[in-house]
């Protein structure tokens, strides 16, 4: 540790600090706009001057390491001052600068009420400039479908340059000319491209760069906030959805190390209109082959009906990938009272099996636990598309130090290198005996991704034994570390899977129970990424007119998931709780209050008439589920157990991911116009270039 002095107040850090991390240490306010904690430091702004007690001149504290202060005349610790006079004449002036271009265009500008320029021209700035010349004009520039430029306020802090180089890995801005030529472009101004491009829109400490979609909608405080989690992966990154009255505004990332740390992907962010269109606010029931409104009570007797003269060995239940715990725990309870045992959670047809043990379908070396890994084997995935922020981690954890990764599956830019190993099952197979298994075997806390297709094929099974036994045979399960991690991409599966939402004895499976003929009726709890083969008779819970409602004989409008209070449980079995921010439209409800009132026509009620006598029900069956925040680890004896199967031989075919289109992988996704625009562009259907 090393001795400082700041403002008189005597400290120790430690001697890699800068002088600004020493100084907020202290207690002191830095100001800064270049300067920010997860990208590299360029100590271009000079906001965050500071008086160095022997320096002529203040220094950049950004960029002036505590180690390369020196000592006074008599061997005191270096002595830093953040309010001396020098210090405010040279913010003073430093902030004059930044103004001399700026257009002051407050009123008509988004980041308006969360201007960092703002802010700290009030706090730091002078009433007045001494510079009379004429404002420079810069052209705005097309950089895509999300961010909208205004290159008049930009004051190159080169913040987005650096967040597309480093952190996405896509480097698709840069910086032409000099000095006050200098702008801020994309490459002959095509649209950027990163899964993970809004995050610029955050970093932007002036209104250079806005959000596209969310131009002009609201100011934000006319918003309430309320912090939740996202679903349309299955990270479970931390968010904050901002409402307007009923409806959703826009959606933020907050702050969590051990998920997101402050990023979220393009999807989570700029889904929102998908919340808006196409949504289910009636009951409707088939008749004559097209739907029709009616009333609950009329759509309730209509299923009661057809549950009647069905035998219960002949109706099922599926869940798709956006469902809550609490959704799921009710439908299961529902299809118990009703003697039904055709259930599943897995809509891709996964062969992963709760009785394999929780550590069998779990990321258990964690998320944030890819920092501290020191080789890793990607099977049968592509984390870019299926979970970005997760990518961005290995791509940080790639950027760090020494880090060997080798990928089994579909060859893609995954933003950084790798050793591409193959394409299949035979690859995975014989991976003892290939070279990279040496850098694996050498490092101390080696990690096996293992991605959501490989455990969908015919196959899986037999890809999820071989998976597991390379992660044996390669010491990623061991004293203290267990390695051995499933990449989930459906946000319900976790939390589906620890409820055993799985098929009981001699009962069907979800490709089974799809297939025409196998039943007569068929509950399907937002399922919209499986093809139900006509026949049986299908019940549709769901927030969007999408696939699922399309081909649904009757349809019950549920709660999107801004719109409840619900648990879900994440890729590394962390439990959290998503707080409602909204209400439903119109006569939609929460999907377990749907059920509980089924429940009654049926004559099988279910013993909860609140949410928080659920939850209770939930809590004393399953006592994990009530640890918010917290991941109950599974036994890595169970990755052992599973390496020991034998369930027979693979197939030939290559992996694949699970994830097609980044846009669209779910309903809520595929009803957003937004979300349509950015596919178009990532596929090539629309010019990638601004319109003449």
């Amino acid at each position: 540790m090393a001795k400082l002095i700041v403002n008189g107040k005597e400290i120790d850090v430690p001697p890699e600090y800068t002088l600004l991390q020493a100084c907020e240490t202290a207690g002191a306010e830095i100001p800064r706009f270049c300067f920010h904690e997860r990208l590299s430091i360029p100590g271009n702004c000079r906001m965050c001057l500071v008086e160095l007690v022997g320096s002529p001149k203040p220094v950049a504290s950004c960029a002036w390491a505590v180690r390369d202060c020196r000592p006074g005349p008599k061997g005191e610790p270096p002595e830093v001052r953040t309010r001396s006079p020098m210090v405010r004449k040279a913010r003073e002036g430093v902030m004059e600068f930044l103004l001399i271009n700026h257009p002051l265009d407050c009123p008509i500008c988004d980041q308006g009420g969360e201007c960092d320029l703002q802010d700290q021209s009030m706090a730091y700035g002078i009433d007045g400039s001494r510079f009379r010349e004429n404002k420079r004009a810069v052209e705005d520039k097309y950089l895509g479908a999300l961010v909208k430029t205004s290159m008049n306020r930009c004051i190159q802090c080169t913040r987005c340059v650096r967040f597309s180089a480093e952190i996405a890995g896509v480097p698709e801005l840069g910086a032409t000319g000099r000095g006050e030529d200098m702008e801020i472009t994309s490459y002959l101004q095509e649209a950027m491209t990163s899964e993970l491009q809004g995050n610029v829109v955050d970093l932007c400490p002036v209104g250079a760069l806005t959000s596209k979609p969310y131009a002009f909608a609201a100011r934000p405080w006319e918003l309430n906030k309320t912090e939740s989690v996202d679903v349309m992966d299955a990270l479970g990154s931390a968010i904050r959805i901002d409402t307007r009255g009923r409806e959703v505004m826009r959606i933020l990332p907050r702050t969590n190390d051990d998920i997101n740390e402050e990023w979220i992907s393009d999807k989570t962010r700029h889904v929102v209109d998908g919340l808006r269109t196409q949504r289910l606010d009636q009951p409707y029931v088939r008749d004559n082959g097209r739907l029709r409104p009616v009333s609950w009570n009329e759509a309730f007797k209509v299923i009661a009906q057809k549950l009647a003269r069905a035998n219960p060995k002949r109706v099922g239940a599926i869940v798709g990938d956006l469902a809550a715990v609490e959704e799921v725990f009710a439908l299961k309870d529902l299809m118990t009272r009703l003697g039904v045992g055709n259930l599943d959670c897995r809509q891709d047809g996964s062969a992963l099996d709760p009785k394999w043990g929780r550590a069998s379908y779990l990321f258990n070396a964690t998320i944030a636990g890819i920092e501290a890994a020191d080789a890793l084997l990607i099977v049968g995935s592509n984390p870019r598309r299926e979970a970005a922020v997760l990518n961005a981690r290995i791509r940080k954890r790639w950027r760090t130090s020494n880090f060997p990764i080798g990928l089994i599956g579909p060859k893609v830019d995954l933003t950084y290198t790798y050793d591409y190993l193959g394409a299949g099952p035979e690859t995975l197979a014989d991976i003892a005996r290939h070279s990279f298994a040496d850098a694996m075997r050498q490092a101390e806390r080696p990690l096996l991704l293992v991605g959501a297709a490989a455990f969908a094929r015919p196959d899986g099974a037999a890809i999820a034994a071989l998976a597991a036994k390379a992660a044996v045979d390669l010491g990623a399960v061991k004293e203290g570390w267990n390695g051995y991690s499933v990449l989930h991409s459906a946000a319900s599966r976790v939390g589906a899977l620890d409820l055993g939402f799985v098929p009981g004895e001699g009962g069907l499976n979800a490709r089974q129970m799809a297939a025409s003929g196998t039943l007569d009726v068929v509950f399907l709890l937002g399922v919209d990424e499986l093809e139900i083969a006509p026949g049986a008779f299908s019940i549709y819970i769901g927030s969007n007119g999408d696939r699922g409602a399309m081909r649904a004989d009757a349809i019950l409008p549920g709660a999107a998931y801004p719109e409840k209070s619900a648990i879900y449980v994440n890729t590394e079995g962390r439990v959290q709780m998503a707080t409602r921010a909204s209400f439903p439209p119109g006569e939609a409800r929460e999907d377990w209050a749907i059920l509980r009132a089924l429940s009654d026509v049926l004559g099988k009620r279910l013993p909860y008439d609140s949410l928080a006598a659920l939850r209770q029900a939930l809590f004393k069956a399953y006592p994990h589920f009530q640890r918010l925040g917290q991941i109950a680890p599974g036994d890595p004896a169970d990755v052992h157990k599973l390496a020991q199967h034998r369930p027979g031989t693979t197939e030939r075919a290559p992996f694949r991911s699970s994830v097609e289109d980044f846009y669209f992988t779910n309903a809520i996704a595929r009803c957003s116009a937004v979300m349509a625009e950015c596919s178009a562009i990532a596929a090539g259907r629309v010019a990638m270039t601004a319109a003449e």
